[in-house]
């Protein structure tokens, strides 16, 4: 996987860090959940605007909302006790499916 992809999965990871997050600083009203989450959104976007330097913004972008939806429904399954039905998680590995997909057909290297 070359750097620019990897800057990419970086990125969507710390969007999962920054959505869960935003469920422990209670508004921003909790000091150290809300420094970490903040930190959390500018690094993502920061390495997602590196990434976009050689990913098709298109494809970009989708990957980095694919990783950060992907994440935050999983942890929300862990964290939270959120549903985790048959057909939830068939739409999350739908997810995945295209998250692939588009890395296969990205001309970027």
């Amino acid at each position: 996987m070359s750097t620019p992809w990897l800057m990419l999965v970086a990125a969507g990871l710390l969007e999962v860090i920054w959505a869960i997050g935003l469920k422990y600083t209670d508004g921003f009203s909790r000091i150290m959940p809300s420094v970490i989450t903040i930190a959390a959104m500018i690094g993502s976007v920061w390495l997602l605007a590196l990434a976009l330097k050689s990913i098709p913004v298109g494809t970009g972008y989708a990957v980095w909302t694919g990783i950060g939806a992907v994440g935050t429904a999983i942890l929300g399954i862990i964290l939270f006790n959120e549903a985790a039905t048959v057909a939830r998680l068939a739409c999350i590995g739908l997810i995945v499916a295209g998250i692939f997909g588009l890395k296969l057909v990205s001309s970027a290297t």
